[in-house]
């Protein structure tokens, strides 16, 4: 039930779960993921340094789970997961939980391989595992396309900054 798909859907790479370990390389591709999409260098700092201690126990307690393709040992794409509570919904109307995919990330020499494609299948089977019928997530303008390729619509979500 937890296995993992062969390294053949794979070629050249391990996969594997998230483990505490790997928070510095989760802080890493978060970082660089919102600079990619035009972040605030100053900003982007401030926010990785209560991300760490945020993410730290998630990571211990599986609140904060996902997968990393390594090649030689090196990290070169991962994606992080969360269930959510939420109420029962119109989009999952008996279920009180939601997933939710953040810090989507494929280093630029491993780009245009279908990585970030394959991590989002595995995520959806992941979510199914667990229970889960529905999920959601922010999209950067890179980001978009994939997810739209893979089935993911917009929502009619909006925000405000309150401070």
């Amino acid at each position: 039930m937890n296995e993992l798909p062969t390294t053949s859907d794979f070629p050249g790479l391990v996969l594997r779960r998230l483990l505490p370990g790997d928070q510095t390389m989760v802080c890493a591709h978060r970082e660089a993921m919102f600079l990619e999409a035009g972040g605030d260098p100053l900003r982007l700092q401030t926010m990785t340094e209560h991300f760490r201690p945020w993410l730290q126990p998630r990571l211990a307690d599986g609140r904060y789970y996902g997968f990393v393709l390594l090649e030689d040992e090196q990290p070169v794409a991962a994606i992080g997961l969360m269930s959510i509570d939420w109420p029962p919904h119109p989009a999952h109307p008996t279920h009180d939980q939601r997933g939710y995919v953040l810090n989507v990330y494929v280093e630029p020499s491993h780009r245009r391989r279908g990585l970030a494609s394959k991590l989002m299948r595995l995520a959806e089977a992941e979510f199914t595992r667990r229970g889960l019928g529905f999920a959601v997530l922010h999209a950067t303008e890179v980001g978009r396309p994939v997810y739209a390729g893979l089935g993911w619509a917009p929502t009619a979500e909006m925000a405000k900054h309150l401070d």
